[in-house]
């Protein structure tokens, strides 16, 4: 079983004076990821839903266009102290006829669990990676974007228990939310969820919007324009380039949403009040 959490020993101060307590830590661990048995990337996640994980990075990244790329995608090596596997690493063998990535985008750098893009040589090549604008509509029903953070929400169990990780969501046009990931880097709860749909055969995304629980950075905007995601909701604020990413690629990127208010940053039009 993955591990999620984790308990840890804490000394609480409160009026009545110090007592010690058990507190539950969100597990923050490396995940290496490893293509054609040569080291390709290393990342900090929280264990769990490795494989989605994989399949959305390797998406995200232009290195896989559907499932059906990646042959295999196995834990191997990694044995801790113990003897037991840690689990850490995975192992895909990308499938016949699929180009091995350029050595130019192997990330040399351990990536944080805060950053999703520093390994990226330049924006332009995000860019190009998106291609053409998303393609006018879907309508999503104001009611609706304003009831994701909450539908959200409701099913961040490892959030419930830690106060330590974000949340990505899928919500449908009816108002079903069909996938929740969590992860300690915001960018990670992401590919978990487009690699969910990958592997389900749901991309494009074109009928569900993406929630997450913090903010809209410039890689969250990337990730859902490259799974055609046509809305993306944010409980807190976006950022400059998160912006003009959202209105150079056609994406609706709404911030604040929270309660019965939000501002809609680009392409209004898919909002219907």
């Amino acid at each position: 079983m993955a591990r999620v959490t984790r308990q840890h020993l804490v000394r609480r101060l409160t009026p009545e004076g110090w007592s010690p307590r058990s507190d539950r830590l969100a597990v923050e661990e490396p995940l290496e990821i490893r293509i054609g048995g040569t080291s390709f990337a290393v990342t900090m996640r929280t264990p769990g839903h490795d494989i989605d994980l994989v399949n959305g990075y390797c998406f995200a990244e232009g290195i896989i266009d559907a499932a059906a790329d990646i042959a295999t995608a196995r834990y191997c090596d990694g044995a801790g102290p113990d003897g037991l596997n840690t689990y850490n690493v995975i192992d895909v063998a990308l499938a016949p006829g699929v180009r091995s990535p350029d050595a130019g985008l192997q990330r040399n750098v351990l990536t944080s669990s805060a950053c999703g893009i520093c390994g990226s040589t330049s924006i332009d090549q995000v860019l190009g990676r998106i291609g053409s604008p998303l393609p006018a509509g879907p309508e999503f029903a104001a009611h609706l974007v304003l009831k994701a953070p909450d539908l959200l929400r409701e099913q961040q169990k490892v959030f419930a228990g830690t106060g330590g990780v974000h949340a990505a969501g899928l919500v449908t046009r009816t108002g079903e939310l069909i996938c929740v990931r969590e992860d300690v880097g915001r960018h990670n709860a992401v590919d978990k969820v487009v690699g969910w749909a990958l592997r389900e055969q749901r991309l494009p995304l074109s009928e569900s919007l993406l929630v997450v629980s913090g903010r809209a950075s410039f890689e969250l905007t990337q990730k859902a324009a490259t799974a055609g995601i046509p809305v993306l909701v944010a409980v807190s604020a976006p950022s400059s380039l998160a912006v003009e990413l959202a209105e150079q690629t056609g994406l609706t990127l709404a911030g604040f949403v929270r309660g019965d208010t939000m501002n809609v940053y680009t392409h209004p039009e898919r909002i219907r009040a």
